[in-house]
């Protein structure tokens, strides 16, 4: 027994900021953008929180598949931008949205929401839960320096979410860690008279080649990985659904599979980087545009701070 997903949601919030609305403060150009990432707009929070924004998500999904909060087993919810280190960001939506099940947040950078779809996939295993929320919502735009072009061009905000149910359509996964701070967003190091203090200002601290390198090897290794565990082939599978990074990284992953473009579903274009909410934000597009069938088979692949990467292939 592992699940199946029974429904999907996403928010975004409604502020577009385009390349060149950066380029109006920021030394940078629509063409540099374009170019280095494949973004050409982000949408970011101008009141909404990450709760807010989780909150929303986990309504629609749970519109969508039919299901009333208070049916609810567990609730998990990942973000590299909470609004709290405590309490837990998935406790507080539990009480907005009406539920009493229990909640915990899963950290696990940009990869997350995979981590957390094999950390669920336990708890059906263990006939803990009949039926989930997880939720990965993120707001990228409060942990940027907007003063650094290298990273704040490519981050936006946004939350996506999965009501999952008892069945066995989550095939298998894999995930993989090679502890490392290339990427990094380090916490405030707090005001004790006891501590000298080196840390590094608490946003996000990206080694841009070296994300590269690690991304593209990951993304090609880990769906080799899942498709071997399956027997499945390339053409077998309806959507791979990467993390959305960077353009560069998903093409240069879809050429050395020489396989069709339109296979790797993108929408980075319009979203930018939204971290763990990446994944989750593109199943709900592909869902509601009726771009998936009962039966489909999926990739979902992620990699990430940490260093780490995850991958699973989900059936309809």
């Amino acid at each position: 027994m592992s699940f199946k997903i029974l429904g999907t949601g996403r928010f975004i919030p409604p502020k577009i900021v385009t390349n060149d609305d950066l380029s109006k403060f920021m030394d940078t150009s629509d063409e540099w953008i374009v170019e280095r990432t494949g973004i050409r707009e982000r949408h970011v929070c101008t009141e909404e929180t990450t709760v807010d924004m989780a909150v929303e998500a986990a309504k629609n999904a749970l519109e969508n598949s039919g299901v009333d909060p208070s049916e609810l087993d567990m609730i998990l919810f990942t973000t590299s931008s909470g609004d709290y280190t405590t309490p837990a960001n998935a406790c507080l939506v539990q009480a907005r949205i009406g539920a009493t099940c229990p909640a915990m947040d899963v950290v696990s950078g940009c990869p997350a929401f995979l981590f957390m779809l094999d950390c669920a996939a336990g708890y059906f295993a263990r006939g803990r839960v009949k039926k989930m929320l997880c939720i990965s919502a993120e707001r990228m735009s409060r942990v940027l320096d907007w003063d650094d072009r290298n990273t704040a061009v490519i981050f936006g905000d946004g939350a996506g979410a999965v009501v999952l149910g008892e069945g066995d359509s989550y095939l298998t996964s894999r995930l993989y860690v090679r502890g490392s701070t290339i990427i990094q967003i380090p916490n405030y190091d707090g005001k004790s008279p006891f501590y000298t203090s080196h840390a590094e200002t608490p946003w996000v601290h990206m080694k841009g080649q070296e994300t590269f390198k690690f991304a593209v090897t990951r993304l090609v290794t880990d769906i080799k990985d899942v498709l071997s565990d399956t027997s499945l082939s390339m053409d077998d599978i309806r959507h791979i659904i990467p993390h959305q990074a960077n353009l560069r990284i998903i093409d240069a992953a879809r050429k050395r599979f020489k396989t069709r473009e339109d296979l790797f579903y993108v929408n980075i274009d319009r979203y930018g980087n939204t971290s763990s909410a990446t994944i989750p934000i593109a199943l709900d597009e592909l869902n509601r545009a009726g771009k998936i069938e009962k039966g489909d088979y999926l990739i979902l692949s992620a990699f990430g701070a940490g260093l780490s990467s995850a991958s699973c292939v989900i059936r309809w």
